[in-house]
């Protein structure tokens, strides 16, 4: 019996190791080279990216064996009764659009927003569930999406923010990469671009407060209270970000992954004020307080960053917390509406468009019914 098991422990662990150390979806590893021009940032420190504050990331025992019992045990209202509808986009109406800006939301973080003339992903995540196996997490809560990738026409920029699962999707970049024209990142991510195949040439690594162009539109990769990783041994390997997206006069706020911190006040009064901040609202849990919001901290981060109009993101499309699926959506907007600010939420596809008002309109709670 004690002889099987420790077979059985062993093949295990040869199968973990091998689909670790074979599977393209856990990305590239930085050079030597490389590690030497992240050491010139202030946020790399023993060959690893650090917050700005002292930040927990390792549960205890005790921590871990609570939230594994929460993920495992059923619970109410965690996800959709049903799938959720999605507004579906024209691919030749986004081909030739000469709407407003306009910006779309895919679920989660992800999102095209077409910039004037400029057609631009960020955390392009469209895969059906946000980890490296189908089996290894929770299926998407849409059943489609509002377009599917090989209908969206040339894509100018993809701006990503970390790389988690969640964020950056192999699959996702499979599809895209040979119609994208450059990508950006925080410093490191270029690492599992290159690996799968994109030529450093179409990259672009920043480190915080770092500015760049791409013709009439400027980034600037800001501060971001988070972590990273993709595997057992590559936690904080690669750096984490928000970005300030500028453009012919709109100024837009995407927050990535991140705790509340002084950093929204900072991003505000130096690039503020924004016509449109999207803003991390979901996956929180006492367990980890610094590096994801509770709804309230999201709305004081829209505040902080001197946004006219605020975006909860980070939620309704995967359960990846022991929040109920609409806690989020609803606790900001009662506390945003404390601090009088301006709160959109619409249906994934749902165009938005910046110089127009949009009335919060509840559709979350049809699924609840």
């Amino acid at each position: 019996m004690l002889i099987g098991i420790g077979i059985f422990i062993g093949l295990i662990a040869l199968i973990t190791i091998l689909f670790v150390n074979l599977s393209p979806q856990f990305g590239g590893k930085a050079t030597e080279e490389q590690k030497k021009e992240y050491a010139k940032s202030k946020n790399y420190k023993d060959e690893k990216f650090v917050n700005t504050n002292e930040v927990k990331l390792d549960m205890s025992l005790g921590d871990m064996m609570k939230s594994l019992i929460g993920f495992l045990r059923q619970q109410p209202n965690s996800v959709p009764k049903k799938s959720l509808d999605v507004i579906k986009m024209d691919s030749l109406q986004l081909a030739n659009s000469t709407a407003p800006s306009t910006l779309y939301w895919f679920g989660h973080s992800s999102f095209l927003l077409q910039l004037q003339d400029k057609v631009i992903l960020i955390d392009p995540m469209f895969g059906d569930v946000p980890a490296p196996h189908p089996l290894l997490g929770n299926r998407r809560f849409s059943s489609e999406l509002p377009i599917e990738l090989e209908k969206i026409p040339e894509i100018d920029m993809v701006i990503l923010s970390h790389d988690h699962y969640d964020h950056l999707d192999y699959g996702s970049i499979q599809k895209l990469k040979d119609k994208v024209k450059m990508f950006y990142t925080p410093l490191g991510v270029g690492v599992h671009l290159e690996e799968w195949g994109i030529g450093k040439e179409r990259i672009v690594e920043l480190d915080w407060w770092q500015e760049t162009q791409f013709e009439d539109v400027k980034l600037v990769c800001t501060p971001a209270q988070h972590f990273s990783g993709r595997g057992f041994s590559d936690r904080a390997k690669t750096l984490w970000s928000s970005w300030v997206i500028q453009s012919n006069g709109e100024n837009i706020f995407f927050s990535g992954d991140s705790g509340y911190a002084e950093h929204f006040k900072q991003i505000g009064e130096k690039y503020g004020p924004f016509d449109f901040a999207m803003i991390e609202c979901g996956q929180y849990n006492r367990l980890w307080p610094d590096i994801h919001m509770f709804p309230e901290e999201t709305a004081q981060a829209g505040v902080d960053v001197r946004a006219e109009r605020i975006m909860p993101i980070h939620w309704g499309a995967f359960k990846l917390a022991l929040h109920t699926w609409t806690d989020p959506i609803k606790r900001v907007a009662k506390k945003s509406e404390e601090l009088g600010v301006k709160l959109v939420s619409p249906k994934i596809g749902e165009p938005i468009f910046f110089k127009e008002d949009m009335v919060l309109n509840p559709w979350w709670e049809s699924y609840e019914e």
